[in-house]
């Protein structure tokens, strides 16, 4: 996947802080946005670009050009009504994704009635695990076993379909190990050289970041 997707982050507080430092990590462009002017400074040397900005001021959205991102997430933390507010305005200036973080489900099922693209509950999804998610739609979900270990789960799409274990090689081209197939209820363990992968399987893999990172791309 090439690396020209363009992020922007609302509201810079611990999982909204945390989505754009790692997807900046990661290489990609990140703007982030937030009311506080201390924490626009504090993230202005980690991302891409720093703005202090009311995220439910139509005119300073469309300033900043945000339509143009790829991706924007609303992370606005105790406002129940500026996140409501934010993501009405996105939606009204034309951003095609607007991915949104919600305090709980009667919150989460509003701002899908408005347009949501994804509601996301920081008690159960990872700031790390929701970047994965977001760049790499093939990546199901994502495991943190140590700073440089993890888990994930890939959607097989033409890379991996109609081809064996031995024809992928992915442990010799990407240095990681796949640890099972599933096929729809049937999981595979330890899946074998000469095992098959067919269209929409999903693979379990573990590696190192850096390898996961370059199967990611290729996902």
């Amino acid at each position: 996947m090439p690396m020209n997707k363009q992020f922007a982050v609302i509201g810079l507080g611990r999982f909204g802080g945390s989505v754009a430092k790692t997807l900046h990590d990661m290489g990609y462009e990140v703007l982030a946005i937030d009311r506080d002017s201390q924490r626009v400074q504090d993230y202005a040397p980690i991302v891409t670009h720093a703005v202090e900005a009311d995220s439910t001021d139509e005119s300073a959205m469309k300033a900043l050009g945000i339509r143009n991102f790829d991706v924007v997430v609303v992370s606005i933390g105790e406002d129940i009504q500026s996140s409501i507010m934010t993501t009405l305005i996105l939606q009204e200036i034309g951003v095609e994704k607007v991915v949104v973080k919600a305090r709980n489900d009667l919150h989460g099922k509003v701002l899908y009635k408005i347009g949501a693209y994804k509601v996301i509950y920081p008690e159960r999804d990872m700031g790390v695990r929701v970047v994965h998610n977001l760049i790499s739609p093939n990546i199901l979900d994502y495991i943190e076993l140590a700073d440089d270990y993890s888990i994930i789960e890939v959607s097989a799409g033409e890379f991996f379909a109609g081809k064996t274990l031995e024809e992928l090689d992915i442990r010799a081209k990407f240095g990681c190990n796949v640890m099972a197939i599933k096929s729809g209820n049937d999981i595979n363990i330890a899946p074998l050289a000469g095992d098959r992968i067919e269209h929409g399987d999903i693979l379990v893999v573990i590696g190192h970041n850096n390898d996961l990172k370059k199967l990611e791309e290729r996902a």
